[in-house]
């Protein structure tokens, strides 16, 4: 049978909704653990504590490219400009959203004299991009996605003048750590250069017109996609040929080995980091793709509320740690990664113990706000 027109996937909102459990992890590691402790230093490094980290790595890549297959299921049922305009708007949005209410959640405070280019900027950022693609055809959107992620590296030694404007918009594509100083905003640092992401955007919306063929069709295009992407990551990590900044080396034993390989760069994320978690990904795309039992539908709970379940879980977890270090110390300290006390930091016990906590409390509300959503059919609620 074939999709219907409009139809919502189940297994995408269950991915999604795990993708977003396993954010909150990684969010409660920065704010509960022991920031000394880097996942990704080999020196330094437990194989636990980089597995904490590495699980969390497909967050990001799984929610930007299923952002971009919900704009071509969404643009199924609508004319090009109509998505377009949307498109543009919830990624102006976004960015607004990021420097404002985003970044109060992540401190709790307007005044910190810097802000971040997050993940939520780099969603908005490519879905302006996103928005101008639209307009030519699916196979040139897939083309320029596939380009851009597959061809960034060949920009890596490209070197820019500091200042200027070309600076600051090459800073903003490709450069972690590049810093600009806009007029309506305090001191912009990038977390999260832009320009890969809009590939992978791109080419989550190519994506979806797979999403329309018939299920058990796309089941196994599915798999065998999401299988040939880790065996592309397998063959190019291992060769050290291509894909990745920083070649992996052998190190002493065979975990630590196993940790070098997978660490992979994901501030830009590069080729290797891409296709160890979106092949995996689109490997459980297909094999979810059935009515989910009560777990898959507690989790496609979260996948549907994405961006609230963002917003609210940061709050939560920066509060909570504001709170503990409150009742440890009778201080009112800002207890996140950029301004810990001095006793900052828990093994990753207490770190699990809270993840599950926030995950169990969040749960309700994102329940309700789903039902909210859905009851409403407002075309405002399609912004959060």
């Amino acid at each position: 049978m074939a999709a219907a027109r409009g139809e919502r996937l189940a297994s995408i909102d269950v991915v999604r909704g795990a993708v977003m459990v396993l954010m909150a992890l990684d969010h409660v590691r920065d704010y509960f653990g022991d920031i000394t402790d880097v996942p990704e230093n080999l020196a330094t490094t437990t194989p636990a504590l980089f597995a904490t980290r590495w699980i969390t790595h497909f967050c990001a890549p799984v929610f930007v490219f299923l952002a971009g297959t919900a704009a071509f299921l969404y643009g199924a049922t609508r004319s090009r400009g109509e998505l377009a305009r949307f498109l543009f708007t919830r990624g102006l949005w976004l960015i607004v959203l990021e420097f404002t209410v985003v970044h109060f959640g992540w401190i709790l405070s307007f005044s910190a004299g810097v802000t971040f280019l997050q993940v939520i900027a780099a969603i908005g950022i490519a879905m302006l991009a996103l928005s101008a693609l639209v307009f030519l055809p699916l196979r040139a959107v897939a083309a320029v996605g596939l380009a851009i992620v597959c061809g960034q590296h060949l920009l890596d030694g490209v070197a820019v003048e500091p200042g200027g404007f070309w600076a600051t918009v090459w800073g903003v594509l490709f450069v972690r750590g590049s810093r600009f100083d806009p007029p309506v905003l305090p001191l912009v640092i990038v977390i999260y250069p832009v320009f890969a992401w809009i590939g992978v955007m791109a080419s989550g919306y190519a994506f979806g017109a797979l999403v329309k063929l018939p299920r058990e069709r796309r089941r196994k295009l599915f798999v065998r996609l999401g299988l040939a992407l880790a065996a592309a990551f397998l063959l190019l990590r291992g060769s050290n040929l291509y894909g990745d900044p920083v070649d992996w080396e052998a190190q002493d034993g065979a975990a630590m080995t196993v940790v070098a390989f997978l660490n992979c760069a994901k501030y830009p994320p590069s080729l290797c980091f891409l296709l160890m978690t979106l092949g995996p990904a689109i490997l459980f795309l297909g094999l979810l793709d059935r009515e989910p039992g009560a777990f898959g539908r507690a989790l496609a709970t979260f996948g549907r509320v994405p961006l609230f379940y963002y917003v609210v879980h940061i709050t939560v977890i920066s509060v909570a740690s504001l709170a503990c270090y409150y009742f440890r110390s009778d201080v009112v300290y800002r207890a996140i990664v950029n301004f810990p006390p001095e006793d900052y930091g828990n093994g990753l016990p207490v770190v699990y113990a809270v993840w599950v906590a926030v995950v169990l409390l969040l749960y309700p509300v994102c329940r309700w706000y789903a039902g909210v959503k859905r009851r409403s059919g407002s075309p405002i609620l399609s912004y959060l």
